[in-house]
């Protein structure tokens, strides 16, 4: 990066919503020169360039990251605008809840296609593009260490995650490129939404926010959820030169559910 304090030149995909949009707006704030933000929310992604304008330069592109043609273009797109990238940040994912048995291959592989061969697609483009010197985090999930009925297809596809980082951090470090996974629990974000149960849980309680912290209450130590934006604060961290001696390492941010 040419401004050791500032995050350069930033892919986040899952723009859009969640953790990908406090983590675009965490590193507008720090000063990056442009962030390329992708989603397949254009809606979403169309208010969050609203949002942005007058800071960095911005590509938005509504893009569905298990496409490996479309990754052609925006491979493309990066090389000619901005000659490579400084971070990259491995956030789009989805997740269907059902036991194993009641599981069928489609939902397993739309899980999968999404949370796995788009993080794939995702961190060989970065691969591909990162400057020596730069970095990625991939956003996985304590649902990668920790088992839960339901979540076959979600934890599969996530603690794989974690091997892809490693294997990409050692692949990497010859270039001083870094590469770090982080594992969030219960995070406030509308991936929940998704969730059968969770429609009930809000009638019942009142509110997203009461139900949040129902759910808390039952399974983390700390009693609360994280909110998006401290997510993106640590993966911030991990992005800068404050961590430049971490890679291949799994930041567990959980309130304590994992213990």
């Amino acid at each position: 990066m040419s401004d050791p304090s500032s995050p350069g030149v930033v892919l986040i995909t899952g723009a859009a919503s969640g953790i990908g949009l406090a983590t675009a707006r965490r590193l507008a704030a720090d000063g990056a020169r442009a962030l390329i933000l992708l989603d397949r929310d254009e809606a979403g992604l169309q208010a969050l360039g609203d949002e942005l304008d007058g800071g960095p330069a911005l590509f938005l592109c509504r893009q569905d990251v298990a496409d490996e043609t479309e990754w052609e273009g925006v491979e493309h797109g990066i090389r000619h605008h901005w000659q490579g990238l400084d971070a990259v940040v491995v956030n789009a994912g989805i997740s269907e809840a059902g036991p194993i048995a009641d599981l069928s291959l489609a939902a397993w592989r739309r899980v999968l296609s999404v949370n796995l061969d788009g993080a794939f697609l995702t961190l060989r483009a970065g691969m591909r593009l990162l400057r020596d010197g730069g970095a990625a985090v991939v956003v996985s999930s304590a649902s990668a260490i920790k088992a839960e009925p339901g979540t076959a297809a979600y934890g599969a596809s996530k603690a794989a995650l974690l091997q892809l980082a490693r294997v990409a951090a050692k692949e990497a470090a010859p270039r001083g490129i870094r590469v770090n996974a982080i594992l969030p629990g219960g995070v406030e974000t509308p991936i929940w939404r998704t969730m059968p149960f969770f429609a009930d849980l809000v009638a019942e309680t009142g509110s997203e926010q009461a139900a949040f912290a129902r759910m808390a209450g039952f399974a983390t130590p700390l009693g609360h959820y994280a909110r998006p934006d401290e997510i993106a604060g640590q993966i911030a961290f991990l992005l800068s030169n404050a961590a430049r001696s971490i890679t291949g390492a799994a930041l567990t941010v959980d309130g304590g559910y994992t213990l």
